[in-house]
């Protein structure tokens, strides 16, 4: 018996965040929205480069997304994120969205995307990201 990637895959990447898919986030059907599961990564991603850039962020960019499986009501998302490329000022990084459904199955991929965040100062002007350690 062989074992193929999916049976063996895990997020990637360090919880950036973790919410459950409410009432307010719900079409007709009582499925999750596809929008509101893109603002969320895109959320994660602006998480994880504030605290990158050890301050305020822009999202310049967002990467083609697809959904693996529709998400219902009352799952909980995990937003996993990575830095995939770290510039002067910016930073590429790519989110995966797992679902843990309230039916208690194991967790499976829902989406992945990658973002792009430019560090700005104060009065919103790019600036350079810290010096990593």
């Amino acid at each position: 018996m062989t074992i193929n990637d999916d049976q063996v895959r895990q997020p990637e990447g360090e919880l950036s965040l973790q919410l459950p898919a409410g009432q307010q986030a719900v079409n007709m059907f009582g499925d999750v929205y596809g929008g509101w599961v893109a603002s969320q990564l895109v959320l994660a991603c602006e998480i994880r480069a504030g605290q990158e850039a050890e301050g305020r962020v822009a999202t310049v960019s967002v990467g083609p997304m697809s959904f693996m499986s529709p998400v219902m009501q009352g799952t909980i998302l995990s937003f996993y994120t990575q830095v995939v490329e770290r510039g002067h000022s910016s930073l590429r990084i790519q989110v995966e969205a797992w679902g843990r459904c309230p039916d208690g199955q194991a967790p499976r991929k829902v989406s992945r995307t990658e973002c792009v965040q430019v560090a700005i100062d104060p009065q919103g002007r790019i600036r350079a990201l810290p010096r990593q350690s």
